[in-house]
């Protein structure tokens, strides 16, 4: 049950930059004050903590994740679900987007149904579908005898089937029906997102005139950056209008290859992701990934059958501290990619994804290493901080 708190003597990152020595109070469920610690009357009975010597950043977005906690958002049982969600939660992850993948379009239709629910209870912020529409030329861990062509009125039922909680549909544009399904999202509110895509430079910047503003785990699963036939990377990290994805977990991306991103689209073009599957925060082992199955060894996902990478096993207190400490990115840059610029992209932005009054009391504790030391969701401890 949430109640008054005040947090003290941490470094708190807001939209105007870093405060040190700052006094947060959290009232019920949504952030009380923020400003410098101060002898302020405490209210009567909140709990008081010390955080001298901590960061206090907003509870990290995660637009893209599959699974974790052994459970698969794809076909996982509601239990199944709502455990792997608690894993995320435990990691700092506060609002979250579930992604499916490829499978045949009435189980899909199921899936969306399942989840859909648990969008209208709060659990998760939305449905993401990424594939069937995809390529068959970059189709990464998705079957390839499911994939499909994106007619227009084939997104139509799975948007339908997700009952106004489709969030996001990653399609390879050049595909038939490619650039109209794109209008299609764009006219119900939908994000298109570009990804596991063949497409030149010329289509892509089509597909992006013609509404789309994702790119899916931007390097991944497309081709690779030609000099002369650049292909979507130039076109996606040109355009103002494009937020790119990246899975920072030192297996997806070359750390100059992140570098890039950032210094062509800018922080405030970068979203952070995990595309994490059930293993994530749960171990190596064998997992199955819609109809695949995969291997996870060493913390890295593979399919059995052709060892393609299958996702991650990434949780985004680890993409924040890599990011920090690996990366050299600066503090206020990792938490606008992980927090604000997802939140903006989801439409939540007035609830959640900064550190503001009046907004959910959803933040992360991390120590001076970056590393995970508390996570509050709604004004409720998901991980005390365990200090001294």
């Amino acid at each position: 049950m949430a109640t008054s708190k005040v947090l003290t003597g941490a470094r708190v990152v807001l939209p105007s930059g870093t405060m040190p020595d700052a006094r947060l109070t959290v009232d019920g469920a949504r952030i009380g004050t923020v400003g410098p610690t101060t002898a302020d009357a405490t209210p009567e009975g909140a709990e008081v903590l010390d955080l001298t010597g901590h960061w206090v950043v907003p509870g990290f977005v995660d637009l893209h994740n599959h699974g974790g906690g052994g459970a698969s958002f794809t076909s996982g049982t509601v239990e199944e679900v709502l455990r792997g969600i608690h894993t995320h939660r435990l990691h700092g992850t506060t609002t979250l987007v579930a992604s499916t993948v490829t499978d045949e379009m009435d189980l899909l239709a199921q899936r969306a149904g399942l989840l859909s629910e648990l969008a209208e209870q709060g659990d998760i912020a939305g449905i993401h579908f990424e594939g069937p529409f995809i390529s068959p030329c970059r189709k990464g861990a998705h079957s390839e005898a499911l994939l499909r062509h994106p007619d227009p009125a084939e997104v139509r039922k799975l948007i339908d089937a997700a009952r106004g909680r489709a969030v996001m549909v990653t399609l390879a544009t050049e595909l038939p029906g490619g650039v109209d399904s794109v209008r299609l999202l764009v006219e119900h509110g939908v994000i298109a997102a570009i990804g596991h895509t063949d497409a030149s430079y010329e289509q892509t910047v089509e597909a992006i005139d013609a509404g789309a503003t994702v790119a899916t785990h931007l390097f991944n699963a497309m081709p690779v950056l030609g000099h002369r036939s650049p292909g979507p990377i130039a076109a996606l990290l040109q355009d103002e209008r494009i937020t790119v994805e990246l899975i920072n977990d030192g297996t997806h991306l070359h750390p100059a290859s992140l570098e890039l991103a950032f210094h062509h689209a800018g922080a405030g073009r970068v979203a952070f992701i995990t595309d994490a599957m059930d293993a994530a925060g749960f171990g190596d082992g064998v997992y199955s990934l819609g109809p695949l199955e995969v291997e996870v060894r060493d913390g890295v996902a593979r399919l059995a059958e052709g060892g393609s990478i299958a996702g991650s096993t990434l949780t985004l207190d680890r993409a924040f501290q890599r990011a920090v400490t690996v990366d050299e990115l600066p503090v206020e840059e990792v938490v606008t990619a992980i927090s604000a610029n997802p939140a903006r992209l989801l439409g939540v932005y007035d609830r959640v994804g900064s550190l503001e009054p009046g907004k959910d009391a959803d933040l992360v504790v991390l120590d001076d290493t970056f590393a995970l030391k508390g996570v509050m969701r709604r004004g409720d401890w998901v991980v005390h901080p365990q200090l001294g």
